[in-house]
């Protein structure tokens, strides 16, 4: 996962343009973000949570509306035929703006000319967790454990394309692994099939990844970051255990092609203000969520960079999509 800069996004935001007709008349009416994904998963827990603050600073109610379904792509190219007046929104991550495009020939929306970069709000981290019962309560035991049984221990993912299910078959490539993908409609049923032992293993959100398995039946076995996380002190990076796998994702909001600068900047802005409330830093810290702020062009950059990072990935692992 890129480091994505920690910078001030108030002060640059005030050096654009944030007056004239477009941004008096925004917001005229309540801000729906359209969250891609099924409830409950960690970019509809962190989108949640920013609503109220981002309402109270714009002044009309953030809505938030999950359409789920193929990996992100069907709330995304909801929001790239919407006007581009700032009412509309998509929170976008890896999958929909970088990954999709890569692995869908026939994808129906496209996420450079499309849509109008915003901001980005969060990074967080995946960890490595194995189910109760499975018996591997180390890296080194799991690694053995897979290697015994190869195409029998199973690992769940929150979509076919899904950054949870790249960084597992990065992992078992790494490994030299065979693993059988079990992939779910979204990370809540996902979490829910591995705690009830439906599924052997698979990278997680490291927030609920945690409070799962603090009961100690869930085994967390290595993190995705590239440093240990204050949430997991005694929990290895899986670079420590000789497995450099990077795993993690970012959360950001995107409008249609064409939306105003102005109104795009004042967005941003109202989600830096949003992540400094105390009520959102709670939150972020129980699901160990980086705040994240950027520029509308700052976003722009990173998304070009991470388009080419997932792109060299892809082309080793040639998973395509009807």
């Amino acid at each position: 996962m890129p480091i994505i800069t920690r910078r001030s996004l108030l002060g640059a935001a005030a050096t654009l343009p944030l007056a004239g007709p477009a941004l008096a008349a925004f917001p005229e009416q309540p801000v729906r973000v359209i969250v891609p994904w099924n409830p409950g998963g960690l970019a509809d827990i962190l989108m949640r949570a920013l609503a109220p603050a981002m309402a109270q600073s714009l002044g009309q109610p953030v809505v938030i509306e999950n359409r789920a379904g193929a990996n992100g792509a069907v709330g995304t190219q909801l929001v790239a035929r919407a006007p581009a007046d700032g009412h509309t929104l998509i929170l976008g991550n890896a999958e929909t703006h970088a990954i999709n495009p890569l692995i869908y020939p026939k994808l129906a929306y496209n996420p450079v000319t499309e849509f109008t970069p915003v901001t980005t709000f969060a990074s967080g981290p995946f960890v490595l967790i194995t189910r109760p019962g499975l018996g591997a309560e180390t890296m080194e035991a799991f690694l053995a454990l897979a290697r015994r049984q190869p195409g029998r221990i199973t690992f769940a993912s929150w979509g076919i394309g899904s950054t949870s299910h790249l960084a597992m078959e990065g992992l078992a490539k790494q490994a030299k692994l065979e693993l059988l993908h079990v992939p779910f409609t979204g990370a809540a049923p996902a979490a829910t099939a591995l705690i009830g032992g439906q599924v052997d293993c698979m990278f997680l959100n490291a927030g609920p990844a945690e409070a799962a398995a603090r009961d100690g039946r869930p085994k967390i076995l290595g993190v995705g970051a590239a440093e240990r996380i204050p949430q997991l002190p005694e929990t290895p990076t899986m670079k420590e255990l000789g497995l450099p796998v990077e795993a993690a994702n970012w959360f950001g909001l995107l409008g249609p092609a064409g939306l105003p600068a102005p109104v795009a900047a004042r967005i941003a802005a109202t989600v830096a203000e949003g992540l400094k409330t105390a009520q959102v830093q709670e939150i972020f810290r129980a699901q160990v969520a980086l705040p994240v702020t950027q520029t509308p062009a700052e976003m722009g950059q990173f998304l070009a960079t991470d388009r080419d990072r997932w792109g060299s990935v892809l082309r080793d692992l040639a998973i395509r999509l009807e």
